[in-house]
């Protein structure tokens, strides 16, 4: 199973912030995504930044927004296992 369809049971890309889990919003659910892996140890906040930055001018040159966990599977930094892992705790953040 290729990323974009493991993360796509979670967000769909291209689509407006809608409600993803308990009361947070897909962007705030993917806000944290970056801050949970660097914090679980699976990222440095430094590869974190170049994927921002990644991320960034992808949307300001093509109009396409990439999420983090892809940016950062695409370079290398972090695991699908430790994808999974970090978006496990961020389903657990936002059930309350």
């Amino acid at each position: 199973m290729r990323l974009t369809q493991r993360l796509g049971k979670i967000a769909i890309l291209g689509q407006p912030p809608r409600k993803a889990r308990g009361n947070c919003t897909m962007s705030e659910f993917q806000k944290r995504f970056g801050f949970i892996a660097v914090e679980k140890g699976f990222i440095t906040t430094d590869q974190l930044v170049e994927a921002l930055r990644v991320q960034v001018k992808e949307e300001v040159e093509r109009g396409k927004h990439t999420l983090i966990g892809a940016i950062l599977f695409n370079q290398g930094y972090i695991s699908l296992p430790q994808i999974e892992e970090v978006l496990e705790t961020m389903n657990t953040l936002c059930a309350f």
